[in-house]
């Protein structure tokens, strides 16, 4: 039984969350490596997907990472005003805001989709947001809803 077949409130022992971040690689993605190469430690849940401007995200990636198993999904670019792109980053938070709205409506819980502004200077920060992530998607449990079931053929077939 894999962790995705549990209701959401039953955590399994030793689980934890797996946690898709799509960022800015002016800003977040500099960010990130900034508390890299500061060696501030933060949870090591996350998968980072670098995107020249969040502006350009497509809302379907985010429902495509919780439908292909993701327990959450990070989205962050640079802070207003600071866009590479002039207004990337304000296309991106309305964009976003419509979006958590709609996963709201359809069941999926508060929290599994964050969106936040980290800039490049701040690696702490950036620290500070995956480990809110990380906590808030561990408290809410392993994804249930969108998660795409594979069929037995489609596990043969991939084994």
């Amino acid at each position: 039984m894999s962790h995705h077949d549990k209701p959401a409130g039953k955590k399994s022992e030793g689980w934890e969350p797996k946690i898709v971040a799509i960022v800015c690689n002016w800003c977040t993605y500099a960010g990130a490596d900034l508390a890299g190469i500061s060696r501030i430690q933060y949870p090591p849940n996350v998968r980072i997907i670098r995107v020249p401007c969040t502006g350009r995200i497509n809302p379907f990636y985010v429902v495509k990472a919780l439908q292909a198993g993701a327990d959450g999904v990070l989205v962050s670019g640079c802070h207003p005003g600071e866009c590479h792109y002039i207004t990337g980053n304000l296309s991106a938070r309305r964009k976003f805001a419509t979006l958590k709205s709609f996963l709201n409506y359809i069941g999926l819980e508060d929290g599994r989709m964050t969106f936040t502004w980290v800039s490049a200077s701040e690696g702490e920060r950036f620290a500070q947001v995956i480990k809110g992530v990380t906590e808030r998607v561990k408290a809410l449990g392993p994804a249930t809803k969108l998660v795409k079931k594979l069929r037995d053929a489609d596990v043969a077939v991939a084994k």
